[in-house]
């Protein structure tokens, strides 16, 4: 059993960052996936979320990817946005020092951005399929070079109508390639995919993967409807999470939850479908570096959060269905951490706890409502708790970019200047090597660079006195990250 990620003969950039983003050794999906992607076996991955799944193909895409091709080389499709833009920042993060560039492609962003970007180097496209789709038809994503594709959440994207935009993209892709499937369930749609487009793959299932119940204290309480408010304020107080994430089925019932929260004074905040794409992101963000402790989600937050410390996962509304309910409590006990689960179930959903009841394979504990007085016996605690200010979390695409700066160049393609120009000129600094230069974003108009091992006020400095291709070029910190 492999303990420690030197054993896969990774190479020194990718190890720098998993060390750098704290990965200590393999979890289970990672030990069993890594050595079969590295030897290109197609895999079908069956396990559960919070499992590192995302690092057990991310790690063996990004080892082998060559850096020097412009073109994408792997392919990751994912069901929704926030899954995607949260699997590019893992993979950048993984690749980080191999300087592997990855682009996102999801609806509600502007097509032109994304065009523009498929137009410079880019080794990994991580999208949903709808807009993956659309680049492969309007010519603007060249999949000639793809040798590895991800299907990640496969049952979702089945759940969500995908499969058919799923089988048009296998179409066009190199046959020659290797195809790796992650799902949290296998129903019989996902299956038959891997028989259609998957050659002798090896299957991979990890124990109690689908069933969730493995680290996670799974409990209900039966109440009515009406009686929900007050029972999640008691149940707030008694447990006194951490960091919880409250599941409603509806936008109005998030809106519901958050408003009732936020008028008792808790640090709370909301996701939904309804919500502009860009506050969407700044809310994720917000909570995973532990902004406040509350967030009121409709099932779209079940993918993408991937946030080790919370603790706490309560259904206010039941899923109606047993994927829904895996997926939602995989939010909880992640990282082989203890996790708890509790659902409010109402007379109403009956028929669909006895459905969830037996995929789990075991009846969940019935649990009595607080009392009064044992509300009265936690407000001290959980009062206190709330007065604390949480310590910021760092996110993990802020360790690895501790000691990187990003440059800001005045000159971009408009002024002929291409990657090597920049690098020729910044190697010729005292003291700079090929490894310290990360990263480079070439624009119409300007260039960014990443510069690292804290060597970025030393190239600003020297840039004062040194031209790019003859030309002098304006070089400061750039003032926001791309």
């Amino acid at each position: 059993m492999t303990a420690d990620f030197r054993e896969y003969g990774l190479s020194e950039e990718i190890l720098r960052a998993l060390d750098t983003l704290g990965y200590k050794e393999p979890t289970e999906v990672q030990r069993e996936v890594i050595p079969a992607a590295l030897q290109g076996k197609d895999i079908t991955v069956k396990s559960r979320t919070g499992s590192g799944k995302t690092a057990a193909y991310g790690i063996p895409i990004c080892e082998r990817v060559e850096w020097e091709e412009n073109r994408p080389q792997a392919l990751v499709l994912t069901p929704t946005r926030e899954l995607a833009d949260q699997v590019k920042e893992d993979l950048t993060n993984i690749g980080r020092f191999k300087r592997i560039r990855v682009t996102a492609l999801y609806g509600k962003q502007p097509f032109a951005k994304q065009k523009t970007e498929l137009m410079q180097k880019v080794h990994i496209v991580v999208g949903t399929p709808g807009r993956v789709m659309d680049h492969i038809e309007k010519d603007t994503l060249n999949l000639e070079r793809v040798s590895m594709l991800v299907l990640d959440e496969a049952d979702e994207m089945l759940s969500m109508g995908f499969i058919e935009q799923v089988e048009a993209i296998l179409r066009e892709l190199p046959e020659d390639r290797v195809t790796m499937l992650f799902s949290a369930t296998l129903p019989k749609g996902v299956e038959e995919l891997c028989h259609r487009y998957m050659v002798n793959p090896v299957d991979i299932e990890i124990a109690s993967a689908g069933r969730t119940t493995a680290g996670i204290d799974h409990s209900l309480f039966l109440a009515a409807e009406g009686e929900k408010p007050k029972l999640l304020q008691d149940v707030l107080v008694t447990e006194n999470p951490d960091a919880c994430i409250l599941f409603c089925r509806t936008q109005a019932g998030v809106d519901g939850v958050f408003d009732q929260l936020d008028g008792l004074g808790y640090s709370c905040g909301k996701i939904h479908g309804g919500m502009e794409q860009d506050d969407r992101f700044a809310v994720m963000h917000a909570f995973r570096r532990g902004e406040f402790r509350f967030l009121a989600a409709t099932d779209v937050a079940a993918r993408g959060i991937d946030i080790d410390n919370i603790t706490h996962v309560i259904n206010y509304d039941l899923p109606l269905d047993k994927e829904s309910y895996v997926h939602r409590t995989g939010r909880t006990g992640r990282a082989g951490r203890e996790g708890i689960a509790i659902s409010f179930v109402t007379p109403e959903d009956q028929h669909a706890l006895r459905t969830i009841e037996e995929y789990l394979g075991q009846q969940i504990r019935r649990r009595e409502a607080p009392s009064a007085e044992e509300v009265e016996a936690s407000r001290d605690a959980f009062e206190a708790k709330m007065k604390l200010k949480p310590a910021p979390k760092q996110e993990k695409k802020g360790l690895v970019d501790r000691d990187i700066m990003q440059l800001y160049f005045s000159g971009g393609k408009k002024k002929k200047i291409r990657t090597v120009d920049l690098v020729g000129t910044l190697t010729k600094i005292d003291g700079m090597t090929a490894g310290d230069i990360g990263i480079i974003n070439i624009l119409d108009n300007v260039s960014y660079v990443d510069i690292l091992n804290g060597k970025g006020p030393m190239v600003i400095e020297a840039m004062k006195t040194m031209t790019v291709k003859g030309k002098q070029l304006k070089v400061h910190e750039a003032v926001k990250k791309r």
